[in-house]
């Protein structure tokens, strides 16, 4: 349900990691009222997985709690993850099939800072054309240390 009292924000996110895995950066574009943040990290030694889920992460920190949101991203693994295979690793305890589950820590974070939200999540062809997603593509890409 839409809560015309919260907030409302627009993000966008990425991540990148050069070679994978390797030196990585992630990257959020935040969008509110016309208003442009622009938010970045590293990590030395990650995987593109991972920071594709920092940057959303990151992204839900640096605004305020119960924000409406919709975060457009261009990882079909955290889009599906958190729309599709989210429960059943959560009915799982936070397993797979196969055993141990990946990036368990930060989907478990994840699943924290949406329960402090109304997200709603979008996927978009990376270098699709759209400028955010590419200015959170160039961000993220320039963060991965060579």
């Amino acid at each position: 349900m839409i809560n015309e009292n919260r907030p409302e924000f627009v993000i966008y996110t990425d991540g990148a990691c050069d070679p994978n895995p390797g030196p990585g950066g992630w990257a959020a574009v935040i969008l509110k009222d016309g208003g442009v943040r622009e938010i970045s990290g590293h990590d030395d030694h990650t995987t593109n997985n991972r920071m594709e889920i920092t940057a959303a992460i990151r992204a839900l920190e640096a605004i305020p709690q119960y924000s409406q949101v919709i975060i457009y991203t261009d990882s079909q693994y955290l889009q599906r993850g958190i729309e599709e295979w989210l429960p059943v690793w959560q009915e799982k305890g936070w397993k797979r099939k196969g055993g141990k589950l990946a990036n368990a820590d930060l989907w478990q974070e994840l699943v924290r800072l949406i329960q402090k939200n109304h997200v709603r999540w979008q996927w978009i062809r990376g270098h699709g054309g759209y400028f955010y997603n590419e200015r959170a593509d160039f961000l993220a890409q320039s963060r991965c240390l060579r």
